[in-house]
């Protein structure tokens, strides 16, 4: 057998004898390092409590809505941004704080910010008193269209639907206007001017290529383009005023007020040898809108409507497309960088769908199938509050709303709009931090120093006591 002392002489941890041992200062700061290091973690770590309340906001509170939202069919000219909900609130066409680009079929914005005005309105639509007067106006084709737009200086076309009524109503003055318009300047000797019309039922693509959607439409082309360029923005020049016979001169003669007579001679003389290239500007296949900005609503259930909206036009309903991609629509306060850090520190389970529908979109393919589509969100929000203690006091930190989102296309024999349904939850999640006091951690501190040093006693004598006792039991057997 192997002897004891054998045994020993291969012992890795061999005990020094306590009287050779010495106490010193630097130890004593190391053991206490050590115990603050352990305590200071957990002091440091952030405790919360997180529960169900019902919702604390005050009556009359707003709640901000954010969005980024681009129409590839949509134009501009009649897009209108309304909000209404079950209290009866009910605004129509907000532009204080909306925004508006055109953009192409591509999404690209094809200038600088869209100033539409107030959604059109006209307070004269026709003569008091109709009188039946022949056809003043050119009427206009594919076929002649660009000819007649690069033949005179100045064409005013009424581009218009014989089932609507805004547009039987403008006829009478329109005509009477074309024809004294044709009297004053002679389109063979002066021409300086001429009024024209188009049946968008029936010229369903010219109408589509100069983007009309709401009838009837009354644009100006200068040099066979009704595009104005104003700071590097493209926008169609088209008449928004009262369509009494009067108020359509005045109107007429101001666009002839700066045109030399002399232009239209000169048009006419080079007409037999200029052709018209129809791919000098071509016309995109759509006319689309960026709609951007904020609105402010109750804390109550209601509705943010994207529509074509217009007090003085008629749309055709198979002929409004509002397909749409989602950059942004989130509720509440956007939060910084690093108070979203701070949230997502305390919450980290929260957070992720403050913004759920970014980066959706919903096509709807134009043809006889996919006409008359509304589009329909319907957006359950949920309000989370993060607040603190201090001092027994509570002190709100921040909040921040996430969402769930449930989408639908359905077919409507009215004019295709795009609506966002949400419902504030009566309910909230209330996230509290609860911080730990300075007194409690040092008493945790020295609870840790003396409970150590105490199992390391309590530990060392057992172990200790246990050594002697084998050793007497050796001690007896050898005897």
């Amino acid at each position: 057998m192997i002897s004891s002392s054998k045994l020993k002489s291969v012992d890795f941890y061999r005990k020094i004898p306590r009287d050779l041992t010495e106490a010193s200062l630097s130890g004593a700061g190391l053991s206490i390092v050590a115990a603050l290091a352990m305590e200071l973690s957990n002091y440091l770590a952030v405790n919360t409590s997180t529960s169900v309340i019902v919702d604390r906001s005050s009556d009359g509170e707003f709640l901000r809505i954010d969005f980024n939202l681009s129409f590839p069919a949509l134009s501009c000219e009649f897009a209108s941004v309304d909000v209404s909900d079950v209290l009866g609130t009910n605004r129509l066409n907000i532009t204080k704080t909306v925004r508006k680009y055109s953009i192409d079929r591509n999404l690209v914005p094809t200038g600088s910010e869209f100033h539409s005005g107030p959604i059109p309105t006209v307070s004269k639509h026709g003569d008091d008193v109709e009188e039946n007067h022949d056809d003043g106006s050119v009427p206009l084709s594919s076929r002649n269209f660009d000819s007649y737009s690069h033949q005179y200086p100045v064409l005013v076309v009424n581009f218009y639907a014989p089932w609507c009524y805004w547009s039987n109503r403008l006829k009478p003055s329109w005509e009477k206007t074309a024809k004294i318009m044709r009297e004053r300047y002679d389109p063979e000797m002066d021409g300086r001017i001429i009024l024209g019309k188009v049946d968008c039922t029936e010229e369903v693509d010219l109408c589509r290529r100069h983007h009309i959607q709401g009838y009837p439409s009354i644009r100006i082309f200068r040099k066979g383009s009704d595009l104005k360029e104003n700071q590097g923005h493209h926008d169609h020049e088209s008449y928004y005023g009262d369509r009494d016979t009067e108020s359509l001169v005045a109107a007429m003669e101001t666009y002839v007020a700066n045109i030399p007579k002399e232009a239209h001679v000169l048009a006419l003389e080079d007409k037999t040898n200029k052709t018209v290239d129809p791919a000098k500007r071509p016309a995109p296949l759509t006319s689309g809108c960026r709609i951007e900005g904020f609105v402010r609503v109750k804390k109550v259930p209601g509705s943010v409507v994207i529509s074509a909206r217009s007090g003085s036009h008629s749309f055709d309903p198979s002929q409004i497309n509002v397909s749409h991609y989602v950059t942004q629509f989130s509720f509440g306060k956007r939060l910084s960088e690093k108070m979203f850090y701070e949230f997502k520190r305390l919450t980290p389970y929260l957070g992720g769908h403050h913004d759920r529908l970014a980066g959706q979109s919903y096509i709807v393919k134009h043809g006889d199938v996919n006409a008359n589509v509304t589009i329909e969100h319907y957006l359950q929000i949920v309000k989370t509050e993060l607040v603190t203690l201090r001092s027994s006091k509570e002190l709100k930190l921040l909040e921040e709303y996430e969402y769930t989102a449930h989408s639908s296309l359905v077919h409507s024999f009215y004019v295709p709009v795009v609506k966002f349904h949400f419902e504030p939850s009566p309910m909230q999640v209330l996230v509290t931090e609860l911080p730990k006091s300075f007194s409690h951690f040092i008493t945790n501190v020295c609870a840790i120093i003396g409970g150590v040093f105490t199992v390391a006693g309590i530990l060392d004598s057992i172990f200790h006591n246990t050594l002697r006792l084998v050793k007497k039991v050796e001690l007896g057997k050898n005897i």
